[in-house]
């Protein structure tokens, strides 16, 4: 594995934070963390069948609202979460954890990989082949600094807080200070003609399980390092449901019919952060990246 790629991955945590190893693998530092991982993926997908009534806000919906962050996976290749961990333990000399062995991010097919049209999966094997040494339309455009997208951003190594507000449902990010404002109140999508980086989303409430649809992407980001990527017909059904005091079950339902055969589901544990006193860092990404130069000049 190349300095450059180790450079584009490090990339993803700035300097200094706490999550900067987790860019690499290592889980957040969290009670929960260990036992987020030793889940079965498979098994983590039924998390939101636990029964537990939790603390709600004013309006009688569950409170969502405090500082979340993944359970660590999927950065590196979203289907394949023992390639990560291999990678960090070649690059520190540190042993894989065989808690990840076999294990991919996504839980529907049950094989665990992105249901690719033919011509959809050589690309992506084309870019994966070449992502260590790639040209510059083979880089992960995160390396680049930009946004990251939905549902990427919520199993990035690093935190986020949740607001929660009248007719709105708000979401500030670590990374690359992004943020998502999400309108509760049943407005209509923007008009097609308009497309995001982090597309346009919109949320309601089935029981008490956030569902936000999120549309409208402009077709330019991946879910990963290794190139799996979308189309500008991207659409993304995320489910937030509280199943204990300081865990939240995740799902993101993905379909985009210029690319995939047919739908497919990931999950992420989302763990409470429980540090006395931490606030989110501020992310710098732009200043000093050098990744893109590094990978280019090979």
């Amino acid at each position: 594995m190349t300095m450059a790629a180790v450079v584009a991955v490090l990339s993803l945590a700035p300097p200094g934070h706490p999550n900067a190893a987790a860019a690499l693998g290592t889980p957040l530092v969290h009670p929960n963390a260990a036992a987020a991982l030793g889940t079965p993926l498979a098994a983590a997908g039924q998390a939101a069948t636990k029964t537990w009534n939790p603390p709600r806000t004013p309006d009688g919906k569950p409170d969502l609202q405090g500082i979340w962050g993944p359970e660590i996976g999927g950065t590196y290749s979203i289907e394949d979460l023992d390639f990560q961990d291999s990678f960090q333990a070649e690059i520190q000399g540190t042993l894989p954890d065989p808690r990840r062995k076999g294990k991919s991010r996504i839980v529907d097919p049950a094989d665990g990989k992105i249901p690719y049209q033919p011509w959809a999966a050589a690309k992506q094997r084309e870019i994966f082949e070449h992502h260590t040494s790639p040209n510059a339309e083979q880089i992960d455009p995160q390396a680049r600094c930009l946004l990251s997208g939905v549902p990427r951003v919520m199993y990035l190594p690093n935190r986020f807080r949740i607001l929660q507000a009248q007719g709105h449902v708000v979401i500030l990010y670590e990374h690359n200070h992004t943020h998502r404002e999400i309108p509760m109140d049943g407005r209509p999508h923007l008009d097609d003609k308009i497309r995001l980086w982090m597309g346009d989303s919109r949320g309601r409430w089935e029981g008490d399980t956030l569902v936000v649809e999120t549309s409208h992407f402009n077709g330019k980001l991946w879910f990963d390092i290794v190139g799996n990527f979308q189309s500008d017909a991207l659409r993304v059904v995320e489910r937030f449901t509280v199943v204990d005091p300081d865990q939240i079950h995740y799902e993101a339902t993905i379909e985009d019919p210029k690319l995939y055969t047919k739908h497919w589901k990931l999950v992420v544990p989302l763990l409470r952060v429980k540090e006395p006193g931490y606030e989110l860092f501020e992310f710098a990404c732009h200043e000093g990246n050098r990744a893109p130069e590094l990978m280019l000049a090979r």
